[in-house]
This record gives C-alpha cells, structure tokens and sequence, in this order.
C-alpha cells in the first residue's frame, strides 16, 4: 500500500501539499520533522510533515520527498495546534504562519548550481561568445558553481545572457540543492596531557630551547587561569599560536574542540532573593494564583513603579519549582536590556532571551534550548516573536505592558496580536497568564468586568514613593509672550537647567525621529517628496539625507530647490535630532543622548545606550516612544513632552487611548526614588480632557468615557474589526476592485460597512492602497463573518478584470 505525507509549505498558499514517502521513511517520519521536497519545475523547499497517511490525491500525482532533514521533530504538536488557530482567526495560511514562526535558519534554501552537461562533447562550438567560452572552460573541470561564484570566477558582474546561450545548447544544465543557514560553533580547548611520559625535569629541559612553548606549558601546569584556555585567551595573553600547535604536535598539551553557545551569560554572577512583597502585592499576588485556579487570565493593572514586575518574579519562581518553563513577553527590545540583568540576579544562567536583534544562528541555539528543556532556558525573556518557540512543558506566560501597539505584528502575514496568542497558548498548553500594565487596554478592562479575566490592582508606587507632578504648558501663551526657544518653553527650559544643577537626569520625549519631517522652499513652496510613496521626505541633519519612512528611499539632501533654483530651504516640524541639535545651545555643558531606531539599529546599541545613561554618562536622553515602556532609571527627577499635540490628532479610533498610555508611561520614568519626579507636557490644547486626565492620573475616568464612546459608534471591544485592504498599482483598476468587494460585502452585511476610502498615506513602494473596514457585532459570529469574507474573496480572485489587485485582510486592526 502506497504511502504518503501531507506537509506545510512556507508559502501564503490555503492548502497542505502531499507527497509520496517509502514505507521505510513513513516508519521514521512524525508530525513536525523537516523535510526537503521537491516545488514546481526545479525549486526545493523545506516541508514540515502536518500529516502521514495512506490516501492519495484526486488531482495529482504526489512527487517523492528528496531528503528527511530531522532525526527528531522541530516543532511539537502543540505548536501545530495554536499555529492553526493563528492562521483560522487571523485569516492567513498555514504556510505564513511556518515561514514566519521558525527562525530562518531552519527553512533551507534552494540555490541553483551550474554544471557542465554530461552527455555534450565541447565541439562545433566556435560561434560562442568569448565569454561562453570562458564559462565552459572554467566548468570542464567538472566542479558545480553558482551563479555568482561563477560570475566572480569569469570576473564579469552580468552573465545571465551566456548562460541563456549554454542553456538553449544544451552545453550546461542547471541544478538545486539545499544550503543549510545554521552553523554549530566551536571552539579549541587547551590543557596538559595526562600523563606525561618524561619526568617534568627532563621535559623542562627539552624545551629550554624552545622559551615561548616551555612558557605555555609553565602557564598551564601553574593553573593560573580560573578559565579555560581557549585561542581566545592564547591571544590575549600573547602567546605564540606555532608555540601551542608545536606543544601538541609533541603530545604535551592536548587540543578539545568543544561546541559551544554563542549566547553565553556570565555564570559567576551571584543569584539574590527576591524581593519581600509589600502588603499590596502579597494581596495583588494572591488575587492572581484564585484567578489561576478558576482557569482565568490574570490583569494585574498597577501604576508606574508600583512593583509588578516583582510579582511576576514570585510568580516566575513557583513556575520553574514546579519543573515548569516560564515565557515572559515585552512589546519592545529595548526593555529586554534591563529586564534581563534584574531576571539574572534572581534566576541566574536558567534566563534565555530571544527577539529579532539576534543572530538567526543565535536563535536557532534558542529554540534547540527550549524544544530539548534544558535548564538554560527556564524562563525565556523576548518580544512577540518568542511566542512561536517549541515550548514542552509551559506553567507560566507573563505579558508585560500589554497595551502596547507594538504587540501588533502588521507586515508580513500572520498579522497577529502577541498578547492574544498568548492567551490561546496558555489554554492550549494549560498553563497560567497574567497581563501587566499601568495603563491597560480597554479591551482587557472590559473582560474583567464580564468576569473573563481576573483583575488585581497595585494603587500605590513601591515604598511609598509619590506619583509624578504632571503640568501641562500652554504653546499658545508662550509663543504670545515671545518665551519659546528652539521648541522649548521657558516653564521646560528653566526645569532642565534646575535638575542639572542638581546632577539629576531628564527624558525627553519626542515621538517623530529625523530632523524635520518637512523641508520647504521658503521661495516656491515646494517640498521633496518620495518617488514610491505618497509622502514627503523626512529630513536627516546627521546624514544628510532626505529619507522616507516608510519605503527606506532616501536622497542627498540639495542646497538648491529643485523646482526654483532658490537656496531658500526651510524645515517644518521638528524630530529627536533637532531637539538633540537645540539642547546642545541651550545646554553645552549636558551630555545629551539620543534613543530612536536611527541611533538603535546596531544589535547592542540599545543596551549600550541603557547603559550609558544608568551610569550618568548622558545628562539628558532624547528618544521616541521606546523611552516610555517600562524602562527603570534611578536619577531621573524630570520628564518633558515636547509636543503632545500630534498624539491626540491622529486619525484613529484610539487615538485618545494611546496618548493617555503614552504619557502615562512616559511620565512614569520620572522620580522612581524618593524624590517626588516631575513632568512637563507642551501643547497647544492644555484643557483637553484626555491631557486634564493624565495630569490627575485618572486612568478610571479615561477608560469609562472611551468605553462609553465605543459602544456608541460600535468599535471595539463591543464590535470585532477586520480591515481588508486592497493594493496596486494601477489606480483606476484599484478603485473599480475596492468598489466592487465593498458592494458584495453591504449585499452580505446590510450595516457596519466603512468604505472603500484611501488612507492617509494612499501610495506606498509605488502601490495604492484603500482599505474597508468590516464592524461585526457581537449578534454575529466573527468566525462565519470570516467564512462570508473567504468565499467573497474566491468570486473576487474569479474575475478576470482585477487579476492583480491584492487583497490583505487584518483581524483586530488595532
């Protein structure tokens, strides 16, 4: 009986591929194995085996797999369990899920090879070009090139019409094969080999003509290294590398090859207690453990500096004494830097940290730790992206900050929410959550009040610290009475001077990164714009550079305007660099620094940065919103918001919602000692409700008028929300395709249909955008709402007239 396998692809295709497996591989293979199979006419994709069986497809002849790449499962079957739901509730396939979920190391590649043709004799070739003849000469030895070490070997960039050539001739064939991405790393161990045939006398004496070995070897018969003796340390210490070879040629010292981590933490640090919990959290963490056992998921909702993440630490500990893993996710890197020494003073070499600014061989080390359970990775601290890791045996997940935005996965599929997945696989995997925030989300509040989620609150900052003085600095006053400079208000300016004459650190909040996001000519008004996007370019004073934000094309900034010839060029608006530029004026005694993703790009610039500023190395430290979230810095007495403004103006339903979080955690990184910290919001509105909020730290008020909102103009989280968005390049085929789903979807929903409408940015990478926003109420079920959209999109893709036009569907566009 014929046999066969059912396997995941990494492809955004809705369907498992079958493939035909010998009796002997379908006794070896188990769900989750790796696979190399054969795709179309000459590609070869890693599979992951979904499914073994005995039936064959109806429409095809199933190919036979090339090779089994595991001798074990990669992926468990929990895994595969949540990874569907992913794809069934955030309406992609299985497939974007895969490519997405494991680092790339483990999706092998395909590369085309270029060999000789066996069966062809080189003859009658005399009308080839030089360069193919070139190209034959160089494979008659019969080795097999790739494209472009062949091009390096012929030393021409462009080869691609000989090869056209040799390939019509039938002169060369080309062939896939797979390369691995993931290499293990090793590295040389040294020590004496034991025993020694000749006594030490004799051996010191043979070697006295040779002083650099009869120098190695006393170094390590002294043992005066408490490390191993690696080249690393031969290096460092200057010893001769021919020394060490010569010595073990000899059979005097003996060479070990050891594999070795490449995210290696310092075992000697000294593992502390944790904290006693004051009587708020003992009651926070006991209220937590009843909703744990009721099944629920815990919101503990405790204000800035109040001691959750001590909570989570208690929780974290009874997890790993229970032989549990524990799973702590941050909506941002940058948090990870400080949380991660605070998790190592308490849990030690048992703290694995995982998110994109590692290595992708560093990953894979990672993900080997957790599938295999070792004690390296108890409890595994990283961002969204560590919720995809093959977890055996999950006691505990800990969503931090679990407002944030950045939670939100966007581009590419699967567009899913972090901390909503995380709630699924805590109940897949029967284990505990507990949600963390000072300012939670609406949607979390509103499912402790219909008893889904347990809440607990922490109502006071640890050790009786005070909450931060918020005031607010009216723009328009101070503009009127000439009192601004370089953005700053007097009220701000003379705040800063105050705290740096005190030797305290400020935060400077500015949430646009650049220079200027505008430069204009003063004399004809025009304005840089992208080629590929329907937005003006962004200005960069460090670089030099005219850069947009959203498609990464930039231009040489020009002292002249394109369009008039006038040197007149003026900027509008202002960014972290100009604030940056400005406090150098202002203040050219501070040390000023500056965290946005164009100073943080490097894999440790984040950490570096954290830790300049924790050791007073930076006065003031200018940033974007990645300041806000969560970060704990001792000698911080003052806060700015350069503008709040742009926050409360942005078109979007939580609009309002975020700018209280925003500024809430913003603020929050002030006088977390016991000097009570102060902040200063600038804006040209102070008497708008949500900014009279933040001041009075009134979280409850803010959430019962926005939820009050939402219920009215049915969004979320009394109304689900998909957003489908339609993308092309040609604008009137768009607009026609876009008008044409939106009809049949009001024939399938008589209300709750919002568009078809542009978007405030219509063109991106030379695509136009328009997007539907799809209300479902709680009346209908979200899952058959998802099926109507599906079969909407077959009858769609059926039309010949919009082949093309891209459809994306985002579940929870928020």
């Amino acid at each position: 009986m014929a046999k066969f396998v059912d396997v995941i692809l990494p492809l955004p295709i809705n369907q498992l591929f079958t493939y035909a497996v010998l009796d002997s591989e379908y006794e070896f293979l188990m769900p989750g194995m790796r696979l190399a199979v054969p795709f179309g006419r000459s590609k070869v994709l890693t599979a992951l085996v979904y499914k073994l069986h005995g039936t064959a497809p109806n429409t095809y002849d199933p190919k036979s797999i090339l090779a089994i790449l595991d001798s074990s499962p990669i992926v468990t079957a929990l895994q595969l369990k949540h990874w569907e739901w992913i794809a069934t509730y955030y309406m992609c396939s299985l497939g974007s899920v895969f490519k997405s979920a494991v680092p790339t190391a483990y999706l092998l590649e395909g590369e085309t090879h270029i060999i000789r043709h066996p069966d062809t004799e080189q003859l009658g070739n005399e009308n080839l070009s030089d360069t193919s003849k070139k190209i034959l000469s160089v494979l008659s030895s019969g080795d097999m090139y790739s494209i472009q070490s062949l091009s390096k070997e012929i030393g021409l960039h462009n080869i691609f019409k000989p090869l056209e050539e040799l390939l019509d001739l039938k002169l060369i064939k080309l062939e896939e094969s797979l390369q691995a991405k993931y290499k293990p790393k090793f590295r040389n161990e040294y020590e004496l080999s034991e025993p020694i045939s000749t006594s030490d006398e004799d051996l010191i004496k043979s070697l006295s003509r040779a002083p650099k070995q009869l120098e190695f070897y006393e170094y390590l018969k002294a043992k005066q290294s408490n490390h191993t003796v690696t080249d690393r340390l031969i290096k460092e210490r200057s010893f001769s590398l021919a020394a060490v070879k010569s010595l073990v040629e000899k059979g005097i010292v003996v060479k070990n090859i050891q594999r070795i981590d490449r995210v290696v933490f310092d075992d000697n640090q000294p593992i502390s207690p944790l904290k006693l919990l004051n009587q708020e959290q003992e009651i926070a963490l006991r209220e937590i453990n009843s909703g744990f056992a009721k099944g629920r998921v815990s919101l503990l909702h405790g204000v800035t500096a109040s001691g959750k993440t001590e909570v989570f630490s208690s929780l974290i500990q009874d997890a790993i004494s229970q032989g549990k893993q524990a799973l702590y996710l941050l909506p941002e890197i940058a948090l990870t830097t400080q949380l991660i020494t605070r998790l190592q003073a308490y849990f030690g070499n048992q703290v694995a940290v995982f998110h994109s600014k590692y290595s992708v061989q560093e990953r894979v080390e990672v993900w080997r730790q957790v599938l295999d359970g070792s004690s390296k990775a108890k409890l595994i601290v990283g961002a969204r992206s560590a919720l995809f890791l093959p977890f055996k045996h999950l006691g505990l997940i800990v969503v931090d900050e679990e407002h944030e935005a950045s939670y939100k996965q966007y581009d590419p599929a699967p567009r899913y929410h972090a901390r909503d997945a995380a709630v699924v696989l805590a109940k897949l995997s029967k284990a505990s959550i507990v949600l963390g925030s000072a300012t939670p989300s609406l949607e979390s509040l509103h499912n402790t009040t219909t008893a889904k989620y347990q809440l607990s609150t922490l109502q006071a900052r640890h050790s009786d610290i005070q909450m931060p003085e918020i005031n607010l600095v009216d723009l328009k006053e101070q503009y009127k009475k000439k009192k601004m400079m370089f953005h700053f208000s007097e009220t701000l300016r003379l705040a800063i001077e105050e705290a740096l004459e005190l030797g305290e650190q400020v935060i400077l909040f500015q949430n646009r990164r650049g220079y200027a996001p505008i430069l204009e000519c003063f004399t004809c008004g025009h304005t840089p714009h992208c080629s590929a996007c329907d937005v003006s370019l962004t200005f960069h004073a460090n670089t030099a550079v005219l850069r947009c934000h959203y498609c990464g094309l930039q231009e040489v900034k020009k002292d002249q305007c394109v369009s008039c010839g006038s040197s007149e060029l003026n900027t509008k608006g202002f960014g972290t660099e100009q604030v940056e530029e400005a406090l150098g004026v202002l203040f050219p005694q501070a040390k000023v620094g500056r965290m946005d993703l164009d100073t943080t790009r490097a894999k440790n610039a984040y950490q570096n940065i954290i830790n300049s500023f924790e050791n007073q190395e930076i006065d003031i430290l200018v940033g974007t919103q990645m300041l806000s979230k969560g970060l704990d810095f001792r000698n911080v007495s003052l806060v700015g918001v350069m503008s709040a403004d742009s926050l409360l103006n942005f078109p979007d339903f939580r609009a309002h919602e975020k700018t209280f979080q925003l500024l809430t955690q913003v603020a929050g990184r002030a006088g977390r000692t016991a000097k009570r910290g102060k902040v200063f919001i600038q804006s040209f509105n102070p008497y708008h409700e949500i900014l009279q909020q933040v001041t009075q730290h009134d979280y409850q008020g803010m959430a019962k008028e926005q939820l009050y909102q939402r219920e009215i103009y049915k969004y979320p989280p009394f109304n689900k929300l998909i957003k489908i968005t339609f993308k092309h390049k040609d604008y009137n085929k768009l607009n026609q395709a876009a008008e044409w789903y939106a009809a049949g979807l009001r024939n399938l929903f008589p209300v709750g249909v919002l568009g078809p409408e542009f978007p405030a940015v219509a063109r991106i990478r030379n695509l136009y955008l328009k997007n539907i926003l799809l209300k479902i109420p709680a009346s209908i079920s979200a899952q058959a709402a998802k099926k109507a959209l599906i079969r909407l999109e077959r009858s769609f893709e059926a039309i010949p007239a919009y082949k093309g036009v891209r459809l994306i569907f985002v579940v929870d566009p928020f």
